[in-house]
């Protein structure tokens, strides 16, 4: 059978580096089997669930470079939640409960009372017929609890190894609330039957709830997917990341100016064995990707190292691949340009600023006025070529007497107004012989 994975996002919010992380990992495993991806949109949430949510989903993730193979709304499968709610009701698995939540809530503050687990003790599976009817006809409304064997359930996990759940240790699970809404288990499982999915790959919180939906999956006579369950993100500093996790969100990555190969390189590295550093493309982490390197300990988020590795993006990306956006900033002023500048580059956008300094107007940083005219006075005139910059420090050189950074820094200090950046030969050359004197001369220019 053909590896089919899904990555099922609710529309109630942007995107996140935990999602991201989520998605990735479920494309690369999928990509380097052959496989492919369901993009399920988890929509039965009608009140907070929006379109406008959705469509960011679908932004965020195209704009990553992970395109899903097929796609599903769960707002338009109510029907078959339906029918595999009825038949759990027949196989006698899915019952009504009717306990309020402040009775529920005194059973458990009872049961700890008296060192017992806080677990449902199934006392609506002993209502008659007649105490169901009494109970409705006060108004109340059940809400529907599965059935668990008690029995453990094992996998081994893709990550973790081999995984044990004992059921009895849990509580009947609410798979349909007193309003009649579903909750996440039952139309996941329908889902991943329905769609043939073959493997769960998804945050370790989840593992306890792998136990009730291998029982739910049985139950419906779907094929028991497999399960890898990875550590959850944390901050730089070891803290937890679900406070913060909305302002790390794709959308803001994005218009913060971050590359989509940076982003992916370190969701995809971290917490791994492999050397957390830039790689060229998504099919290169897919051959590299497996469980196995995948560590225990949760993966260190470090936004630092996102930015580390996005600068190495930019310092290996050809001209070519520039080319289309350095329009954008008026920066496109060839290879040797782009080139020259894109070491000095920690997000594109800082392009601007190097075009800028070709075309000015630059405030000259002089400090030494008797140096700077002299240099002034050895430009040469017209059109500027790559051989221009060595020649005229040269000459500079032999007129002044200075040499190393007594030479280099004034001249650089007084054509860009900084003390370091590019190599000079090219900007040298860019920024015209008519600039370069009025700058030596302390205008602006």
């Amino acid at each position: 059978m053909a590896v089919r994975l899904r990555f099922a996002p609710s529309p109630t919010g942007r995107l996140h580096v935990g999602n991201i992380r989520t998605a990735l990992l479920n494309w690369l495993f999928a990509m380097e089997q052959g496989g492919q991806v369901l993009l399920r949109i988890d929509d039965t949430d009608l009140a907070r669930s929006t379109k406008e949510f959705e469509e960011g989903i679908e932004t965020d993730l195209a704009w990553l470079g992970l395109a899903w193979d097929e796609r599903a709304n769960q707002s338009a499968r109510f029907a078959a939640y339906d029918a595999a709610a009825e038949a759990l009701k027949a196989a006698g698995l899915l019952y009504p409960c009717y306990e309020t939540g402040e009775e529920l809530e005194r059973k458990k503050r009872i049961a700890q009372s008296r060192g017992r687990p806080p677990l449902y003790d199934r006392a609506a599976l002993k209502l008659t017929t007649e105490e169901r009817t009494a109970l409705e006809a006060e108004g109340r409304k059940p809400h529907w609890r599965f059935k668990l064997s008690g029995d453990r359930q094992h996998w081994t996990d893709l990550v973790r190894g081999p995984q044990t759940v004992d059921t009895a240790s849990l509580s009947d699970p609410v798979l349909i609330r007193e309003d009649g809404a579903y909750l996440y288990t039952l139309p996941s499982v329908v889902d991943d039957i329905d769609f043939a999915i073959t493997h769960i790959v998804r945050g370790e919180d989840h593992v306890t709830n792998t136990g009730v939906q291998i029982e739910v999956f049985e139950a419906l006579g779907g094929k028991v997917p497999g399960f890898g369950h990875f550590p959850l993100l944390v901050g730089a500093d070891g803290a937890g990341l679900s406070k913060r996790l909305g302002s790390l969100s794709v959308m803001e990555l994005r218009e913060g100016g971050f590359e989509p190969i940076a982003i992916c390189s370190h969701l995809a590295k971290l917490g791994t064995s492999d050397p957390v550093e830039i790689r060229d493309s998504l099919q290169t982490l897919a051959g590299e990707f497996s469980f196995d390197k995948i560590g225990r300990a949760p993966a260190r988020y470090d936004v630092e190292e996102l930015k580390r590795l996005n600068a190495a993006a930019l310092h290996a990306m050809p001209y070519e691949a520039a080319k289309p956006r350095l329009a954008a900033y008026d920066a496109d002023m060839g290879p040797a340009f782009w080139e020259a500048v894109r070491a000095n580059l920690g997000l594109f956008g800082d392009v601007a600023q190097w075009a800028s300094i070709v075309c000015g107007p630059v405030i000259p940083d002089i400090k030494d006025a008797a140096f700077a005219e002299a240099a002034a006075a050895l430009v040469p005139d017209g059109p500027l070529d790559g051989s221009s910059w060595k020649a005229f420090t040269e000459a500079v050189k032999a007129k002044t007497g200075a040499k190393g950074k007594a030479l280099y820094m004034p001249l650089r200090q007084a054509l860009t107004g900084l003390d370091h950046g590019p190599d000079m030969t090219v900007l040298f050359q860019l920024i015209g012989s008519e600039k370069v004197k009025a700058r030596l001369l302390g205008r602006i220019a």
